[in-house]
């Protein structure tokens, strides 16, 4: 990709704007005695910012005003800079805000009934905390640790299995982009896997957040395979990347099914992959 040195300018410029955005936002929200907490979660969280890192904010407001703040999402968020668009629905509990200095600032608006220890809140940037309330949730959180249920894996390879037959279905119908579609989500599918056998919480499925580049937690080989993955529109090609998927869909359903105690049945896995 080419990019133009004014583009570049611009990029180089994004942490300071950054700074200048949560600089604003903090001033106006920890001001407000309605807000109860501000935290942050993502890549300021974890202190590895890069150039385009986003802003993940966290907001908790009284229950009984909840619904108004919910409702004026998109005001609040005008009062910390020049927005250019917002990509957010209306009935969202969240505002998604875009900025003309390329800063995206997503910002999620909490009863205090929502906040509850989870390993989602392991780390997060706490700014502001009048209750309490995030101090007492983070500390319970910290003791926390993930493994995945039976019933995720049960869920996980089922919808591994679908994308596989679904893929197929589509390339006999001539629909390229769906069976490309179906592609991705099994390489997404890959990485639940291999979050979930080394005892990591997923991310929601459809999100390549930090599972690629230099933040990502996957293992050189790992991402070395997703790459091998790849395919052009060629229908050949494509079934040519799910084949290549298979070995290794086969050795981490099996070591999860080991640690679970579910049987693995690799019979009845053959079966259902070789119809296609």
């Amino acid at each position: 990709m080419c990019v133009g040195l004014e583009t570049k300018q611009r990029d180089l410029d994004i942490p300071k704007h950054r700074q200048n955005i949560i600089k604003e936002l903090e001033l106006d929200l920890i001001n407000d005695n309605n807000v109860l907490a501000v935290f942050y979660g993502g890549s300021i969280a974890n202190q590895n910012t890069d150039l385009y890192s986003d802003i993940d904010l966290r907001i908790v407001v009284k229950d009984e005003l909840f619904e108004e703040y919910r409702l004026n999402k998109k005001q609040r968020a005008k009062k910390w800079g020049n927005v250019l668009f917002f990509e957010d629905f209306p009935w969202a509990t969240y505002s998604i805000a875009h900025y003309d200095s390329f800063i995206k600032v997503d910002s999620f608006y909490y009863k205090t009934k929502h906040i509850q220890p989870s390993v989602w809140l392991q780390n997060i940037k706490i700014v502001h905390d009048i209750t309490g309330l995030m101090k007492t949730v983070l500390e319970k959180s910290m003791s926390l640790s993930y493994k995945p249920t039976i019933e995720e894996v049960e869920i996980w390879r089922a919808k591994f299995f679908a994308y596989v037959h679904e893929a197929y279905r589509r390339i006999m119908r001539k629909e390229t982009y769906y069976a490309l579609h179906c592609l991705d989500n099994l390489r997404l599918s890959m990485t639940t896997a291999w979050y979930m056998e080394a005892g990591i919480h997923p991310n929601t499925f459809g999100d390549w957040a930090k599972l690629e580049g230099k933040r990502s937690k996957l293992s050189d080989w790992q991402l070395a395979l997703l790459e091998q993955w790849s395919s052009n529109r060629e229908p050949v090609e494509i079934m040519s990347a799910i084949k290549r998927m298979l070995p290794e869909f086969k050795r981490v359903h099996k070591s999860l099914c080991n640690k679970l105690g579910l049987e693995e049945d690799p019979e009845w896995v053959d079966t259902i992959l070789n119809m296609v």
